[in-house]
């Protein structure tokens, strides 16, 4: 598997799951009563289902067992041999009321089924393709079947809809490996006409429909205009329908899930197997997870998420303001595989205590807390936290650091009485009296109720383009703190009441190590942030007599897992490219290439370089490393940044593919250069 509001730039995604650091998002004003969203933020917790023709390989073939969903396209199945699944798909245990009660007893509110996925396969009767489950030995229309289970569940039924179809003649761009599928006579419009007559078909004969959930947006053949006329045309159906990122073209990176600055089209970000390391303010977003590695059944795969990981990262992700879309594969039979009933109940079992921690919450006021995570609900004329407390005190005193509030109530959220615990102050934390035995090692849960908003130890925000300069950098310092302002010193020495106040936008001309800290009343109310701006030198351009426009591309093929060197290697291929990425004629798997050749600075500046690729990617100025993205992983970008002049300078772009999809792209961003795709017109050779 491979609109936002504010745009998160230089994102930093931490796959960890028991990590202790609980961030901070800063909510958005309340939506208003007829907000289609309102739904989806009170819910928190779906369930993710995939399912379709690949269930029946279950992961294996040709004696390699590491197959999904996209064994067709990784194995390289041709058609005909694939199609063949199709008189075999019988799955005669599908019990549609029981997968949708699984899913409720879980505590899970909403369900996303793959109604197609990018093998085109389609599981209700389609009257516009024979490639249905109508076409199979069972003929029984599944959506139809779990459209019912879902209304008597009371559970949202969703649908994840592949703009991606390996299996339609119109779609373009073809397999590469594929030389017996001609794309001649193919017409992508066409296609669309077709995908957006399925939409409408899903959305009358199923709807109302919770969400439309698109994926398959990275190639050639989709652009802006293409997703932003999709995500238009199926609002016309539905008008309060909800639709994901990637519906559009926007995305930092396949996995990172959130859009870049633009007016793209969809409603929330999709990270995938990933949890962002903060929570990001009026964004809405939602991590989908595998228990195992694998979205689609795989009999080989034990690799399962512990029950106490799943719980904890459901808290996580709610204490950051996020939604989870947890997936199970069923099998070709039919069932769920017994790893994941089993999980659902444990984690069922959690929610019908500790729900209320988790539906209707907001995101921690808290930077950091060392035993676990918060969220937090409002209360007349005060503020309710949920402390998820993972590592239970030993000694019977939760310490909550940094809460200026006066607490006016606390009890564990199991204890159907509501026992009243005991509590008090030392300094800017309250100690809350907790049983010195831990009530449940996976998540207890202690509910602190105080008057107000929370008012919380957070160290004021530090605010620059880049940690170095040439010139003169701007700094602003900010804090959402009421009542609070913020003094700070450029030498380095911490803050005093006699510090200059942080009012206006700051010029720096030199080196500075700035510090701020938020006062009230004369007194400190915060910890000290701090952070260092270097003036630098920028790097001297090289004079390149009469260059060519473009930069030189060479192919190699062969098995790597990191970033070759390229030294002494022999290239099967070398050209003149018009860009930096992935060209045709390459193999989709176990190759590498490398451009070399020349970037022309309009002016002197910092600048930022990204790469983005699947497998790995390096990107080097003048022979050093700027942005580093090496390695086997999904789609992904890092970035770096360089002080340059004016003028010419080496660019390096090293790049591999080991298995699995594969994509390059290189970008820049600097004074007068929006962010963009590196372009032909500043690339010479």
């Amino acid at each position: 598997m491979k609109r936002l509001t504010p745009v998160i730039l230089g994102m930093i995604l931490s796959g960890s799951l028991l990590g202790l650091v609980s961030c901070r998002q800063q909510e958005s004003p309340p939506a208003p009563p007829e907000d289609r969203m309102d739904w989806w933020r009170q819910d928190r917790f779906g369930m993710f289902i995939h399912w379709g023709l690949y269930s029946i390989p279950a992961g294996e073939w040709n004696g390699e067992t590491h197959y999904g969903e996209w064994i067709r396209s990784s194995a390289q199945i041709p058609l005909d041999v694939y199609d063949q699944f199709r008189d075999q798909f019988n799955p005669v245990d599908f019990d549609a009321q029981e997968w949708v009660k699984m899913a409720r007893e879980a505590g899970m509110k909403y369900i996303v089924i793959t109604s197609k996925h990018h093998d085109g396969f389609c599981l209700w009767d389609s009257e516009f393709t024979d490639f249905d489950v109508m076409s199979t030995p069972f003929r029984r229309d599944i959506l139809a079947e779990l459209k019912k289970a879902c209304d008597r569940e009371g559970i949202r039924l969703c649908f994840y809809h592949s703009i991606m179809d390996w299996h339609h003649p119109d779609y373009l761009p073809g397999r590469d490996w594929e030389k017996d599928r001609s794309e001649e006579g193919a017409d992508f419009d066409r296609y669309v006409r077709h995908m957006k007559s399925q939409l409408r078909e899903l959305i009358d004969h199923y709807g109302p429909l919770g969400i439309l959930w698109f994926d398959g947006e990275w190639e050639s053949t989709w652009n802006h205009q293409r997703g932003r006329d999709l995500y238009d045309y199926v609002r016309g159906l539905q008008p309060d329908i909800i639709i994901n990122n990637r519906v559009d073209v926007g995305r930092e990176g396949s996995m990172a899930g959130f859009s870049r600055e633009g007016e793209f089209a969809g409603d929330y970000g999709t990270p995938e197997q990933e949890v962002p390391a903060t929570g990001f303010p009026g964004v809405d977003w939602e991590t989908c997870m595998t228990m195992n590695d694998h979205w689609g059944y795989n009999k080989n795969d034990q690799n399962w998420k512990s029950s106490t990981d799943l719980i904890r990262m459901l808290t996580d992700i709610a204490s950051k303001g996020g939604n989870l879309l947890l997936n199970v594969g069923p099998t070709a039979r039919g069932t769920f595989p017994e790893e994941s009933i089993s999980r659902l109940r444990d984690i069922g079992r959690w929610m019908s205590v500790n729900s209320e921690a988790i539906y209707g919450t907001h995101a921690s006021p808290f930077p950091y807390l060392p035993w676990g995570r918060c969220t937090v609900k409002e209360t007349a004329g005060g503020t309710r936290l949920y402390l998820s407390v993972f590592n239970w005190p030993a000694d019977g005193r939760l310490k909550v650091p940094g809460l200026y509030n006066d607490p006016r109530k606390a009890y564990l959220l199991g204890d159907p009485g509501q026992k009243k615990l005991n509590f008090n102050r030392s300094a800017d934390s309250v100690i809350i009296d907790v049983p010195v035995q831990c009530p449940d090692t996976v998540n207890t849960v202690v509910v602190l109720e105080i008057e107000g908003q929370p008012d919380v130890n957070i160290p004021p925000a530090i605010i620059a383009d880049s940690d170095i300069f040439v010139d003169t950098l701007f700094v602003t310092m900010k804090t959402e703190r009421n009542d609070a302002v913020i003094r700070y010193t450029l030498d380095g020495v911490p803050p005093t009441l006699s510090s200059p106040v942080a009012e206006n936008l700051l010029a720096l001309t030199r080196t500075a190590t700035v510090m701020a800290r938020c006062y009230r009343n004369d007194q400190p109310v915060s910890s000290i942030a701090s952070r260092t701006f270097t003036q630098v030198e920028p790097e001297r351009s090289t004079p390149v007599p009469d260059p060519s426009g473009g930069i030189w591309s060479s192919y190699y093929e062969g098995d790597w897992n990191t970033v070759p060197d390229f030294k002494g290697m022999k290239s099967l291929r070398k050209e003149a490219a018009s860009r930096i990425k992935d060209l045709e004629g390459n193999q989709t798997e176990n190759y590498a290439m490398h451009f070399r050749g020349w970037i022309q600075i309009p002016r002197t500046g910092i600048y930022t370089f990204t790469v983005s690729s699947d497998d790995g990617s390096q990107l080097l100025i003048n022979g050093r490393i700027i942005a580093d993205n090496d390695g086997l992983h999904g789609m992904i970008e890092k970035s770096g940044q360089c002080a340059l002049s004016g003028g010419f300078h080496a660019i390096e772009v090293r790049f591999f593919e080991k298995t699995g999809s594969d994509e390059l792209k290189a970008f820049v961003e600097g004074p007068g250069v929006v962010r963009q795709e590196i372009p032909e017109g500043m690339l010479f050779h």
